[in-house]
């Protein structure tokens, strides 16, 4: 079978689960934080203060980084990968900033681009938290309504985090009204999970019922009834006298109806009765006080649902990143997807429509191509010129195959992806001050080190393997890495510029599971940015050298410029030279009659 062809069937290919596909567990109260990325949410060691936090937070207005500390300690899903050994490659930090920005409204939000790295990073070991990431996606994807109920849940939940990290520090405000308005923040946050996300079958349901837990309990309704009384404690009707000229000339009260159904409003005889026992007990407070208390008071009442509201802002934000690169690829005419996951056994591997993010969130022009192997252990062997595209292949496959076990959208428009325990990706071999060896050196470092990390089943990524050293003995050891490979069945992908021996490997067959491709070349030699089967025969060395200016006849023009250049200045001198010695003594010379020995001449 072809390791790589133009059109593959599309049944080969399963369609990504149908809405609400798999089924996310409910939380059945609010005992629970309401997470998006964990089946079970794990219990916080910080929570005890986390919760501190978000009271001093409230009372003062200042909360000292509250949120992203919760984030930056928010647990992730356990995970067999190790970031360090592809991560630095794939230039994940660069991922993030570049193709998964949260856009809500026209606006740019600014995300804990930390949180979203380590999410991505470390794909979850339990296949149950991907089908939730992966089911959650699907649904946003699909339905614009649950996308924009999301959407104005994050934006509500940021102006919770604006108002509790006092956003609004430096204007003078009454600290009791300012923690009245965050209180009517935190209710129109629940409130909206509580009417959001209706029929949602997917981990998007947690929310609904999170918050319809919350209105249930007695310290919403306290909070409910608080806003009530501060905003609607009495109503006024009025007979207002209108003057000729159209003005008001005044008004009369004709009744008063106070909100006798609201707990906290109490009739005219029991407030004059309370200030009235107070008084006697010796206690002198005013109206003011007492709502501060008040407040404090339905603050405690709420506060343990408020504190699991920290963490989910960031949740949210993995996901509209998402969306984001989702939109990223679409605006550049692509197509992205949620793969189909198998296991390494379960046959071959495709991904149609694959092309490089990293390209297209730098304004470059991605050009999809197809990759398909019929075994997912496949060692694939790539050849082709300089500039045609076979680095740009391998980070692209490494980042879907990194996607794809997040729970994430891949850059492909169909894909079929086995499942690895890690990944290992060596394409950067950076010259550093105080290395102790040569190319070749640093080269059987990087081999020693591959094999150091690589476990069974793993995917590992090489760009250049053995391309510090001479051919022959480049090949040899580069023969020895590609048998080793075959006793820990990963799925390889390789890149070399040993062209007469890759041939020789294609001819002899002799190493199972290796497949061979190239760079596709149009009727002019150029690349199409297409892979086919088969050894590329020349890696077009003068195409390069042309394309780039390093000819014969470019580079001897160069040296001729720059002989003429040095020649001019020569010239430039001598007639400087020859000026001087008309112009009298220069003004160095006539300074230095009067200024005694020179430094350099005490000195020296």
């Amino acid at each position: 079978m072809h390791p790589i062809r133009a059109q593959v069937p599309t049944e080969s290919i399963a369609r990504p689960p149908e809405p609400g596909e798999p089924h996310a567990p409910a939380l059945p109260s609010t005992d629970k934080i309401p997470s998006l990325l964990f089946v079970d949410p794990p219990a916080r060691t910080d929570l005890d203060e986390l919760r501190q936090s978000l009271s001093f937070a409230f009372t003062s207005g200042v909360s000292g980084g509250l949120f992203s500390q919760a984030l930056d300690r928010a647990p992730i899903a356990p995970s067999t990968w190790d970031p360090k050994s592809f991560a630095p490659d794939l230039f994940l930090e660069e991922l993030v900033a570049r193709c998964f920005r949260v856009r809500v409204g026209g606006h740019e939000a600014v995300v804990n681009r930390g949180f979203i790295l380590r999410v991505l990073s470390r794909p979850p070991s339990d296949t149950r938290v991907t089908e939730l990431r992966r089911g959650i996606l699907h649904e946003l994807s699909g339905s614009p309504t649950f996308r924009g109920q999301l959407e104005r849940l994050y934006t509500a939940s940021c102006r919770m985090r604006g108002a509790l990290e006092g956003a609004v520090a430096g204007k003078k405000f009454d600290p009791t009204r300012r923690q009245l308005d965050v209180l009517a923040i935190v209710k129109e946050v629940f409130d909206l999970m509580s009417g959001s996300f209706e029929g949602a079958r997917s981990g998007l349901a947690r929310l609904r019922d999170f918050g319809q837990a919350v209105q249930a309990t007695e310290g919403y309704r306290s909070m409910a009834d608080l806003l009530d009384y501060d905003e609607h404690l009495a109503t006024l009707r009025l007979d207002i006298r209108v003057g000729a000229d159209g003005r008001i000339r005044g008004f009369d009260v004709v009744t008063v109806r106070e909100r006798q159904e609201n707990p906290f409003v109490l009739s005219p005889v029991r407030r004059w009765l309370a200030k009235l026992e107070m008084f006697f007990r010796g206690y002198s407070f005013g109206d003011g006080e007492v709502m501060a208390r008040l407040v404090d008071a339905v603050f405690e009442g709420i506060e343990d649902q408020v504190v699991k509201l920290v963490p989910l802002v960031g949740e949210m934000e993995v996901y509209l990143g998402a969306l984001g690169f989702r939109d990223l690829a679409e605006a550049a005419g692509l197509e992205v997807c949620l793969p189909e996951l198998r296991s390494a056994a379960e046959g071959e591997r495709a991904l149609l429509g694959l092309f490089n993010p990293l390209l297209v969130a730098g304004g470059g022009k991605a050009v999809p191509c197809d990759v398909v192997t019929d075994r997912a252990d496949t060692t694939l062997l790539v050849t082709g010129p300089n500039s045609g595209g076979k680095t740009r292949l391998l980070q692209s496959v490494a980042l879907t195959q990194l996607l794809a076990q997040a729970g994430m959208f891949v850059p492909a428009r169909r894909a079929s992806v086995a499942r690895v325990p890690g990944l290992v990706v060596s394409l950067i071999q950076e010259t550093k001050f105080d290395q102790s060896e040569g190319r070749l050196g640093m080269e059987l470092l990087r081999i020693r080190a591959l094999f150091e990390e690589l476990g069974p089943g793993a995917m590992v990524i090489l760009d250049e393997l053995c391309s510090g050293t001479n051919p022959s003995e480049g090949e040899e050891i580069f023969e020895l890495v590609v048998t080793l490979l075959e006793k820990l069945r990963p799925q390889a992908f390789i890149t070399t510029h040993f062209l007469t021996f890759a041939a020789r490997l294609e001819r002899e067959k002799a190493i199972r599971n290796l497949r061979f491709v190239q760079v596709e070349l149009d009727a002019a030699q150029k690349p199409t940015y297409q892979f086919v089967d088969g050894v590329a025969a020349t890696s077009l060395a003068a195409q390069a050298a042309a394309r780039l200016g390093v000819t014969r006849g470019e580079l001897e023009g160069l040296i001729d410029r720059n002989i003429d250049r040095n020649q001019l200045a020569s010239r430039a001198m001598s007639i400087m030279g020859r000026d001087s010695a008309f112009a009298g003594p220069s003004v160095v010379g006539r300074d230095s009659a009067f200024a005694g020995p020179s430094v350099v001449g005490r000195g020296s």
